[in-house]
């Protein structure tokens, strides 16, 4: 989510000047905003969008626009026999999500009003723009975008005599809309969903870790499943994550493609928690970074070429031949090669199951994840102290439910089916045979 916000500081008299000017001009002319009329008196539009495209000006007209729709417009100089009128002009705010802004609108009173009362005629559109409302889940639209609490009032735009909102705040409502959207992805349902894949991987926040958790129905649409703040290395956590999902919904007697980064206690975890049968994938990028990680920058485009090739060809031709080339780099890289031959017979799940090429592309890396992992990076980029493993979480659950927004269907979803076919037919098999045993 990327949002642009521009400075503006109105120190000059010409400038509010012409600010009035603009008001009088659009409230003249006011078929060009006639709609956002309605929509802010009947449907408590999201006006801090109006200011950023059109101004104060705008809202000013607004309120001008509906004035007049009570005491008819301004006639210099010549009398009405209407009840309301007008009486000068008044200083007064309204609220946008995330501050609030001073403006100059009309004021209104009865021409004879009861006795003992002020006769004050409130504006509709005024007493429409003055509810505070989605303050938090504005302020967490900020902070996603990547200002901190300490740039807050520096990015906002100033326009004249805003009143800005506290560093502390935003801290609190930032606080309280990460545990809210934590809450709600925590409590996710997922017994009406059939999940035929699930990501794990691990994202880092100074010295805290949490893994995260993102599946694929059978249609394609990814799902945020669940976190859990600890590293991917520790059994209990990642048991902890996987519980959390059956109590869930995903149900341990569904077989699913596990597509995992290669940790031996995660991998431990899948069979423990969703048993053996259950496929799983080894993340191939993480594979290669990790052999990479013990050779010469020399021969990092060499081996890459050579184990993606790899990679194409099917199950049993592939492992041979990672195996072959494991076996001419233990001459000089041992470790190298140690890594490469490690895990390598999940490295070619998806092959054996038969996917086409597209499909597997996407099914064979924790790119789907590692996606979402770069969105929280970037926003919590300006975060230099991470005070405990709770901030963190509040953090995840904020970025992963922001970049929700914008999850399309995966690559080759169409070809899902044969993914489904392959993971049902052992249990089709297996309710075959119960059924002959039966007789």
């Amino acid at each position: 989510m990327s949002e642009a916000y521009h400075v503006v500081s109105p120190t000059d008299t010409t400038e509010l000047l012409n600010s009035k000017e603009i008001a009088a001009l659009l409230a003249k002319d006011g078929q060009l905003i006639l709609p956002l009329l309605d929509l802010v008196e009947q449907a408590q539009c999201a006006i801090d969008d109006l200011v950023d495209v059109m101004g104060r000006a705008t809202i000013e007209a607004v309120l001008t626009m509906s004035a007049q729709q009570l005491a008819g417009p301004k006639q210099q100089g010549k009398k009405t026999d209407r009840d309301v009128v007008y009486h000068g002009t008044q200083r007064g705010r309204v609220a946008l999500k995330e501050r609030q802004l001073s403006v100059e609108k009309p004021r209104l009173r009865k021409r004879h009003g009861p006795k003992g009362e002020s006769g004050e005629v409130e504006i509709p559109a005024y007493e429409a723009l003055q509810k505070d409302s989605r303050l938090a889940d504005r302020m967490l639209e900020i902070m996603m975008a990547g200002v901190s609490t300490r740039r807050y009032e520096d990015v906002l735009p100033q326009m004249a005599e805003t009143v800005g909102v506290s560093k502390s705040q935003v801290s609190r409502e930032f606080i309280e809309a990460g545990e809210r959207l934590l809450k709600e992805l925590s409590e996710r349902d997922f017994s009406e969903t059939d999940i035929l894949v699930v990501y794990v991987d691990g994202l880092q926040f100074g010295k805290y870790h949490v893994i995260c958790a993102v599946g694929v129905d059978a249609g394609g649409h990814k799902h945020v499943l669940g976190f859990r703040e600890g590293a991917t290395e520790n059994a209990e956590v990642a048991t902890a994550l996987l519980e959390d999902l059956t109590a869930r919904g995903l149900s341990p007697f569904r077989r699913r493609l596990f597509v995992i980064d290669g940790s031996k206690a995660l991998r431990k975890a899948v069979d423990q928690v969703f048993g053996k049968e259950n496929p799983v994938q080894r993340c191939r990028n993480h594979k290669l970074r990790n052999v990479l990680g013990h050779l010469p920058k020399d021969q990092h485009d060499q081996t890459k070429s050579t184990i993606k090739a790899a990679f194409k060809l099917g199950a049993d031709e592939g492992i041979a031949k990672l195996k072959q080339y494991a076996s001419w780099l233990e001459r000089d890289w041992p470790s190298a090669a140690a890594s490469l031959q490690e895990g390598l017979d999940e490295l070619f799940t998806i092959n054996r199951l038969g996917l086409p090429s597209q499909l597997r592309r996407c099914l064979g890396t924790t790119n789907l994840i590692d996606n979402s992992h770069s969105a929280v990076r970037q926003r919590s980029a300006r975060v230099k102290h991470w005070r405990d493993g709770m901030m963190a979480l509040r953090w995840t659950a904020a970025s992963f439910a922001a970049s929700e927004k914008n999850f399309r269907r995966i690559m080759g979803h169409q070809h899902l089916w044969m993914l489904k076919a392959a993971l049902d037919e052992p249990q089709q098999d297996q309710q075959l045979a119960q059924q002959i045993k039966a007789g």
